[in-house]
């Protein structure tokens, strides 16, 4: 009996209803919520229409915490309530239109890939180390500013080093960090599991 106790508290946080669709829908309405609440975390740029928002530190997390599918859906449902119109994206892409068509909506396509590659990159290394989960997030980084500069260049018909310009390298810095601290708090949420698996 105790085994099969143990079991189940490894399958999944003891906070979290035990059924796996609760689980799972109760992950998506949270993450979009947070998604949501991060984008607000937002200081305009006199420089570039490309906002500095806490939201990318979100999807990193998002990606390190939750499998694929759930990270997929999450990200999926929180770009369909902005298109739904709710005020889930950041107040500065909110205002130069349709948020999803915007000079920045390169970011938004491409978060629901960067939390996938996040997801699977840091699930396949086995120990969940800082160092790993550091190297998993980064790659997400590198795919939704990827996909920053490349619809920035299109949709304004910008050559790639105007885009780079605007949409890349001023958030360098910033990301790394976000990527560090998403790192961190996931891995310590990993060690602290443990714990609460041997006090059941």
């Amino acid at each position: 009996m105790s085994q099969t106790n143990t079991a189940v508290s490894q399958a999944h946080p003891q906070w979290l209803p035990s059924s796996r669709a609760a689980r799972v829908t109760l992950s998506v309405i949270a993450g979009s919520a947070l998604l949501a609440l991060s984008a607000h975390v937002s200081v305009p740029l006199f420089f570039t229409p490309v906002p500095f928002t806490l939201q990318p530190m979100a999807v990193l997390f998002l990606g390190l915490l939750l499998d694929p599918a759930v990270a997929f859906a999450t990200l999926a449902a929180y770009l369909l309530e902005g298109a739904a119109g709710l005020p889930v994206f950041a107040p500065v892409a909110l205002s130069s239109g349709f948020a999803l068509l915007g000079p920045s909506a390169g970011f938004l396509w491409a978060y629901p890939f960067a939390v996938v590659l996040v997801s699977k990159l840091y699930r396949s290394g086995g120990a969940k180390t800082f160092a790993w989960a550091s190297i998993s997030a980064a790659a997400g980084a590198v795919v939704y500013f990827t996909g920053g500069a490349a619809w920035f260049a299109i949709t304004l018909h910008q050559s790639i080093g105007i885009s780079l310009k605007m949409t890349v390298w001023p958030f360098i810095a910033g990301d790394a960090l976000k990527v560090v601290l998403a790192a961190a708090i996931v891995t310590g949420l990993y060690r602290i599991r443990p714990r609460e698996r041997t006090d059941a």
